[in-house]
């Protein structure tokens, strides 16, 4: 009886097993992205995800313990440096399985796996957050008001030095007219102005 017994040998023992995930781990964070079958994609998820969580936090014991499943040194490093400064706020789920078809020769499930923040398609389709905000106590708020009310009193000032001018110009023109009536183009001179 097999009962209790959920590991995939994905027909091989175990050490070409472990040397395989080593190997599809090291190119997973290499490359973001692999074509491979369903149930080797499975088994990487499995392998993988636990190493992306000890690299959240960079010290020399998660670096050991990750170059000792990995035996990668560059692909330890890209994962210390690019994929965990990513993936810092995510509290699991790090990479995507997507099924995308069977293979022409045997007939195998194929999928792609990737790793979920490095995929500008769905990354980038993500709507804000939108907040509700209050007016109060918001020190930006409080500083555009201010600005606001100075520039709308910069203004005022300027239409009250220019407002006598254009009334008294009002007033001047009715006295020097005559009680004619206006012609048609003194009538549309006035108009633009």
């Amino acid at each position: 009886m097999r009962h209790g017994k959920k590991i995939n040998h994905l027909g091989r023992t175990a050490s070409h097993r472990k040397a395989m995930l080593s190997n599809m781990a090291s190119s997973l964070i290499t490359h973001k992205r692999i074509n491979t079958t369903v149930a080797k994609a499975k088994s990487l998820q499995r392998y993988i995800e636990p190493l992306i969580t000890k690299s959240k936090t960079d010290d020399t014991n998660n670096r050991r313990v990750v170059f000792s499943y990995l035996q990668d040194k560059e692909a330890v490093a890209e994962l210390f440096r690019e994929v965990a400064p990513k993936i810092a706020d995510r509290p699991g789920g790090y990479t995507r399985i997507i099924k995308t078809g069977f293979r022409q020769g045997d007939g195998a499930d194929m999928a792609m796996i990737e790793l979920v923040d490095f995929n500008e398609l769905y990354t980038s389709a993500k709507p804000e957050k939108k907040t509700r905000r209050s007016r109060r106590g918001s020190s930006k708020a409080a500083e555009t008001e201010t600005k606001t009310e100075e520039t709308v009193e910069e203004v005022k000032a300027e239409a009250a030095e220019e407002a006598p001018a254009v009334e008294e110009a009002k007033v001047e023109e009715p006295k020097a007219e005559t009680a004619e009536e206006p012609t048609a183009e003194e009538g549309t001179e006035e108009k633009k102005d």
